[in-house]
Formats: C-alpha cells, structure tokens, sequence
C-alpha cells in the first residue's frame, strides 16, 4: 500500500514537472528547494538500493524494484529546476558550469536517467546479480555528474 501511494505521489510530481515548469517556480530559491529535495529523495533510495547490491543490507526483491522504480521516476525531475536565475543562492552546490555547458549537463542527465531505467529492470528481474550489475553503472553517471558538475560538500 505504502509503494502504491508513493509511486502515485512521485508520478503526480513528474506529471507536473513538465519542461516549462522551469519557467513557473515564483523565485529562485523555491527551484533550488525543488530540486534538492529531488535529489535528496533520489539519494536516499538509492543508499538502500546500493546497501542490497553491495551486501550491508538484505536483498529483498520487492524493496528493491521499489527503490529502483521510485529512482527511475524521480531521476527525471530535478533537472527542471536548473533554470537561469537558479545558479546563485543559498546553500545551492550547484557549479557554474551547469549554466555554461547547459548541453553536456542535459547528455548527462539523459545518461543517468538511462542508466537507472535500466537499474529498475535489473531490480525487477528479482536477482541480486541482476541488481549488482546494474548498479555499478548507474552509480558511475550519477559520480560523473557529481564530479563535473557539484562543488565538494
């Protein structure tokens, strides 16, 4: 019941995060929140998902499609919050060069987003191999893009 709700509220979320809702947050600061908490949500179910790959936790197989899947969906949504006006402000971590190499940014993001489309169709095979092997992968473009495109925390 809990995986029904969540997922029914992250695609309400990305129904709405539409390309030109970059264009509809009133200040830049609610677009920095938006795609932090993005990102937090990303990174905490993929913390859980990455515990399973790598042993530290229990592989369960129906934790794991839902992790991967409430990953695959929620990958898409932060990226509209890059918008210009959004590279300054409090807290952000966000490097210029997001703004400067706007195309390199988007290939990655379509990358990452590949790659977790990918991390939920091994997840949903129900094999922890299949886990394992899709993980590692995924894990790689997130780091890319961390390490171009972050500033140290």
């Amino acid at each position: 019941m809990k995986f029904a709700a969540t997922l029914a509220l992250a695609a309400a979320a990305f129904a709405l995060a539409s390309p030109a809702s970059a264009q509809s947050f009133q200040k830049p600061e609610d677009a920095i929140k938006y795609r932090q908490g993005a990102f937090r949500v990303l990174g905490a179910h993929f913390g859980a998902l990455g515990a399973m790959a790598q042993g530290k936790a229990p592989y369960d197989a129906q934790a794991a499609a839902h992790h991967a899947d409430v990953i695959a969906l929620v990958s898409h949504l932060p990226f509209t919050a890059f918008a210009a006006g959004t590279e300054k402000g409090e807290n952000t971590h966000a490097k210029p060069e997001i703004w400067t190499e706007q195309a390199k940014f988007k290939e990655n993001a379509e990358k990452m987003q590949d790659a977790v489309a990918k991390l939920a169709a091994a997840a949903k095979t129900g094999s922890v191999d299949n886990l394992k092997a899709a993980f590692g992968p995924a894990g790689q473009t997130c780091k890319a893009c961390h390490d171009s495109y972050r500033e140290k925390l």
